[in-house]
């Protein structure tokens, strides 16, 4: 082997070397910005991704409720249970069960799921549906709602008492089938 060959082993051993060096460090960057781009994706977006299919939310206040999730909207989710839907602020659920791994960024979210929960809210009160509050608490109030004011919603109690719950303290409203 001449002393050319034997630098040319040497160049080459110090290149793969180079290059061993670099797809390491390159592997660490990936790693460390999928991570800061996984701390962008919020519950909401997991949640959207799992439109459709049937999970378990633990919810403060009411425990887990179990549905096949129909719609996502800021700050709410419609869940369909066998007799009763449950509309369920994003807010009180402490875990979700069941979920996908992917998720659906905001932006790619049809314009109906922008409506807040007092969308939902009114809807229940145009159908005069028979319903029940649930608070973070553990609190509720059986009724059916009235109105949907900023921050409150009218609740017509027995012998059509009204009460007045504040929406940030609400975690889920039970609809209830009477069939």
């Amino acid at each position: 082997m001449t002393w050319e060959d034997r630098l040319f082993d040497v160049l080459d051993d110090l290149e793969q070397q180079a290059e061993a060096l670099y797809d390491a460090e390159r592997s660490l960057e990936l790693a460390d910005r999928a991570r800061a781009a996984y701390a962008e994706v919020s519950l909401a977006s997991r949640l959207m991704a799992a439109t459709g299919t049937s999970v378990r939310l633990d919810v403060r206040g009411v425990g887990p409720v179990t549905g096949d999730l129909e719609r996502v909207g800021t700050g709410w989710v419609l869940l369909r249970g066998p007799a009763q839907d449950w509309v369920l602020r994003t807010a009180a659920v402490t875990a979700a069960h069941g979920l996908p791994e992917r998720s659906v960024p905001e932006v790619a979210w049809p314009a109906t799921a922008r409506l807040a929960v007092g969308s939902a809210l009114r809807r229940l009160a145009d159908s005069g549906e028979r319903c029940v509050l649930h608070l973070v608490d553990g609190s509720r109030h059986d009724g059916v709602l009235q109105r949907v004011g900023a921050d409150f919603v009218e609740v017509a109690g027995a012998g059509r008492q009204l009460v007045l719950v504040a929406t940030d303290q609400l975690a889920a409203v039970q609809s209830r089938d009477e069939g």
